[in-house]
């Protein structure tokens, strides 16, 4: 996996600092990316949603306290606060716009799904898609295109 991105390191004190404004614990393989990388531009990119959804491309995955605001994870927060499930954070998107989101509650604590904007949405999971079951799983199952299952 090679990551691009300028993004400023962050500490684990802004990482602690993040998860007690919004009341919410990240995962330990999500902290340690965003200690090592703190987001970026992800390669290989591609990755498979689903037999009837397809292949979709990663764009980016947020990093935190960044100058880029379409990229900073606090911001995002607040803006996609609402609009995906409350159980979720998104924590990038893909080349469509769909959120890439890491589960926060019990149920689905570590796992990441995409959560497709243009979907319906007839009951409130109806529009999120299992990616895996784990973040480090997601960034292993990731390839070039051409390469996909």
């Amino acid at each position: 996996m090679l990551v691009n991105g300028s993004n400023e390191k962050t500490t684990i004190n802004n990482i602690v600092r993040f998860e007690h404004a919004n009341g919410l614990r990240l995962s330990d393989q999500y902290k340690h990316f965003l200690l090592d990388y703190n987001g970026g531009y992800i390669e290989p990119n591609i990755f498979k949603i689903s037999d009837e959804q397809g292949e979709s491309a990663l764009n980016t995955l947020y990093g935190l306290d960044i100058s880029e605001d379409y990229d900073e994870l606090a911001g995002i927060y607040e803006t996609m606060d609402g609009t995906i499930p409350s159980n979720f954070i998104s924590i990038g998107d893909d080349a469509d716009g769909n959120q890439i989101c890491l589960g926060l509650d019990e149920l689905y604590y570590g796992k990441i799904f995409i959560w497709i904007h243009d979907m319906g949405e007839d009951e409130e999971m109806s529009n999120m898609f299992l990616l895996a079951n784990d973040f480090n799983s997601f960034l292993d199952n990731l390839y070039e295109d051409g390469t996909g299952i």
